[in-house]
């Protein structure tokens, strides 16, 4: 076996920030289809969704957040 086969892929991060907003996007997508399921659901398992669609927000957050640091550090 020769030494190239156990190089790691170089880091190639330049298309970070696309795959993030395409990963928020696609969680809002979610949360919206949750809440309209959320309008025929009951008790538990509305409670179940509304917890999820929480989780979501807050991954949101994280997200956006990581957009923020990726876009800065493609600018340097």
């Amino acid at each position: 076996m020769s030494h190239r086969q156990n190089q790691p892929k170089p880091d190639d991060r330049s298309d970070n920030v696309e795959k993030l907003q395409q990963m928020v996007h696609n969680t809002i997508e979610n949360m919206e289809e949750a809440e309209e399921t959320a309008q025929y659901a009951s008790g538990h398992d509305r409670a179940d969704i509304e917890a999820k669609n929480e989780r979501r927000r807050e991954s949101l957050d994280a997200m956006r957040n990581e957009i923020k640091d990726e876009a800065r550090n493609q600018q340097h």
